[in-house]
């Protein structure tokens, strides 16, 4: 039987069964075209981005009483509408190599038929890409000049965790650029995430201690590593990532 799991829930386990899926909707590319007079097609004036996408499930709630079914609608809608602010992993049978970081923001129209079914979809607003359950799983580099491949179209936004004492630096070498980020008093590790474009260590913020051009993206294809100083290893979350 197919299910989802959001926020740490499956829907199975909620009394939910899945009739359909948008299985591998995509997002629109946030892009306008500008029309120029006297000059034939128009100009790309790409916005840059992908916007969120809508992930729906056709779905119905089978009971034997109007009771049993009102209590298991009341325990569906307290899981869904729980933490409505902040995005959480979102992952199902159909696609499972992948998760996506989804919030549940629509409303739930329940029909009543025989009143023993309750038949509606559930609709998660999602970032953009799916996320590799294996791009997760945290790669130690004790060697400068090791690589990662990312094995997507898409570049990814690591979490890397810089080991070492003092200062040092990191370079990150793609096949398009080649990026250097300095790292001041190092005690044991600092941890720089490209996602959260923040750079800490444990709840201490160290964004003062990495300076650098933007953040490290782990780009398609080999992606190189190379550290010095008082850096000793790295150990990169990759977060491969697609559409």
């Amino acid at each position: 039987m197919n299910y989802f799991t959001y926020n740490g829930v499956k829907s199975s386990d909620m009394g939910i069964r899945i009739e359909s899926k948008n299985v591998f909707s995509s997002p629109k590319y946030d892009v306008a075209f500008e029309s120029i007079p006297g000059r034939h097609g128009d100009l790309i004036m790409g916005g840059g981005r992908y916007p969120n996408v809508q992930i729906t499930y056709s779905v119905f709630v089978p009971a034997k009483t109007v009771s049993e079914l009102a209590s298991k609608i009341t325990a569906i809608k307290g899981w869904l509408y729980a933490g409505q602010n902040a995005y959480h992993e979102l992952t199902d049978t159909y696609d499972s190599a992948f998760f996506r970081k989804a919030v549940f923001a629509s409303n739930l129209d329940i029909e009543d038929e025989l009143n023993r079914i309750g038949t509606f979809t559930v609709s998660f607003s999602c970032l953009p890409f799916r996320y590799s359950s294996a791009g997760q799983t945290p790669v130690t580099i004790s060697t400068a000049g090791q690589s990662l491949d990312n094995p997507y179209k898409f570049a990814s936004y690591p979490l890397i965790r810089v080991n070492g004492s003092g200062d040092g630096s990191i370079t990150l070498i793609t096949n398009s650029s080649l990026k250097i980020w300095q790292v001041k008093s190092v005690d044991g590790y600092v941890d720089i995430d490209s996602e959260q474009m923040n750079c800490f260590k444990g709840t201490v913020l160290k964004n003062d201690k990495v300076s650098g051009t933007g953040f490290p993206l782990l780009e398609p294809g080999t992606n190189y590593i190379v550290f010095s100083g008082g850096v000793t290893s790295v150990k990169i979350t990759p977060r491969w990532c697609t559409l």
